[in-house]
């Protein structure tokens, strides 16, 4: 009789790596799921962090600007001069 576990009478087929391997992607799909949710909180994630922190110089410029210290020629000429040092592109990427 030929079953899952027996491919004819030369020994197991290739049935025999299927439950290994299913329980391999679900132990494997559970530490990422876990990872990817409850390890990364406890950890303050970086999906948790604002791009750009509270004390960097381009919140600081973006406080200034808002308060009413600088003008807005004055906001763009320094904001390009800290994109060029800090590596952004984007026009408004500290804002």
């Amino acid at each position: 009789m030929q079953t899952l576990a027996h491919f004819g009478d030369s020994g197991p087929g290739p049935w025999i790596l299927f439950f290994p391997v299913l329980w391999a992607l679900l132990i494997g799909g559970g530490i990422a799921l876990l990872r990817r949710t409850v390890w990364r909180s406890h950890r303050g994630g970086s999906w948790r962090r604002p791009a750009v922190g509270n004390d960097s110089p381009i919140a600081v410029l973006g406080h200034r600007f808002a308060s009413g210290e600088i003008d807005e020629d004055e906001y763009w000429r320094r904001l390009s001069v800290l994109n060029e040092e800090f590596g952004r592109t984007a026009k408004g990427g500290g804002a």
